[in-house]
């Protein structure tokens, strides 16, 4: 819901929240025109023209759509995920610069890529440029490639892989149809899910415990200063962003926990 704001002006903040989008989607709507710049000493945007734009988050919304974009990296592990090769981060590049990809925004100077644009893609585009840049090494895969297209953890490819004993070439490469293989094994899937969730969980957890030690000692320092033990009050932006950071793990938490096993 829009951002109620009595306010003679806005700034990207509210600006964004008046209009109902987030921040990426407020950056990307002023990049591609849908969206006036500010007016107001280049940073901020009057009441007036405030008022002009009503409506326009809705056009921005169907345009990008609700899912941030990602950066190349992981462009390549969703296509790898979804068409079972080892797609690179240049494989993207290729697929951009031949227009099957469109550059939708960038991020501390790369370029990111919408999720139902990558979703959109012909397979066979995908296929036809991994082709091309392995050759003859197009039927196997090295153990990162394989861990890629199943989106497995290295470690766990590795050590699945040695249980299984999966054959590999004189170049310790695996065959592809091995590991595409495993990716259809449905109860290997529904283990190695639960294993990335208790490991992503434990990781949670750990950095849950050193935000609560930070916000713990910010306390430490203002019971100093409250008993006369320090003339210097603590600073409250290290707190404030520690807040955040809490707030945002523990609702990753809860919903680890709350995933089905």
């Amino acid at each position: 819901m829009p951002v109620e704001i009595n306010r003679g002006h806005y700034g990207a903040h509210q600006f964004a929240g008046h209009l109902g989008l987030t921040r990426w989607q407020l950056r990307v709507g002023l990049e591609h025109g849908i969206l006036p710049g500010p007016d107001l000493d280049g940073e901020r945007w009057s009441a007036r023209l405030v008022e002009q734009v009503e409506g326009r988050g809705h056009q921005v919304i169907a345009m990008f759509g609700d899912d941030p974009p990602v950066g190349s990296a992981r462009a390549a592990a969703r296509l790898a995920a979804r068409v079972g090769l080892d797609v690179e981060r240049r494989d993207v590049e290729v697929l951009v610069a031949q227009g099957d990809l469109n550059v939708i925004s960038s991020f501390r100077g790369h370029p990111v890529y919408l999720l139902r644009d990558l979703d959109r893609l012909d397979p066979a585009a995908v296929r036809s440029v991994v082709a091309a840049r392995k050759g003859p090494l197009t039927d196997t895969v090295d153990s990162g490639g394989a861990a890629t297209i199943l989106d497995w953890p290295r470690r766990t490819f590795d050590r699945i892989a040695g249980e299984r004993v999966l054959a590999t070439d004189r170049l310790g490469r695996y065959a592809l149809s091995d590991i595409q293989a495993l990716g259809a094994d449905e109860p290997l899937a529904r283990q190695v899910a639960e294993e990335k969730r208790d490991l992503a969980l434990t990781k949670m957890l750990r950095s849950e415990d050193r935000i609560q030690e930070v916000v713990r000692g910010w306390l430490n320092r203002c019971a100093a200063y409250l008993d006369h033990e320090t003339d210097r009050p603590p600073e409250i932006a290290p707190v404030s962003r520690a807040i955040r950071a809490l707030t945002t793990v523990r609702a990753e938490i809860a919903k680890q926990q709350g995933s089905p096993s």
